[in-house]
């Protein structure tokens, strides 16, 4: 019962911290993921608080405005389930506000800090499509895997 108090706190902080983080914040990470921290999504597969870190610096610097909006969240035992949309604005093709949806599963230690995160999303219907010359021929092979 004490983990799965402690797990729901950490969860909750987890939330908090994605819904409001900064570029000038991320030193908070090191307070909710362990140093030996395993991630992964479409693009990185990496360990370390200090890789994780770097992931969410780059993240800033590729896109203006990223914020993510929590929408469910599971926890059993010392896993959780995340469903989230990223929203940010493209710095290089679009000011209109874009949004990729995805989900994250989450692995707390017994200290309620995350050793595993993976995140799930899909980086040709959420991202590719939606750029200006790539996205034209990412719908025309979609279009023609449908016909």
């Amino acid at each position: 019962m004490k983990h799965a108090l402690q797990h729901q706190q950490s969860l909750d902080q987890l939330v908090r911290v994605f819904e409001s983080i900064q570029l000038d914040q991320l030193d908070v990470l090191a307070q909710i993921y362990s140093e030996d921290v395993w991630f992964k999504d479409p693009f990185n597969e990496v360990s370390g608080i200090a890789a994780v870190t770097e992931i969410f610096r780059h993240m800033f610097t590729q896109v203006d405005a990223p914020r993510f909006v929590v929408t469910a969240q599971i926890l059993q035992d010392d896993q959780a389930f995340l469903s989230w949309n990223f929203l940010f604005r493209m710095k290089r093709f679009s000011s209109a506000e874009q949004c990729i949806r995805g989900a994250t599963h989450l692995r707390f230690n017994d200290r309620g800090q995350v050793t595993m995160h993976r995140d799930y999303w899909d980086a040709a219907e959420e991202l590719y499509e939606k750029l200006p010359v790539l996205g034209a021929l990412m719908r025309g092979l979609k279009g023609l895997a449908r016909s």
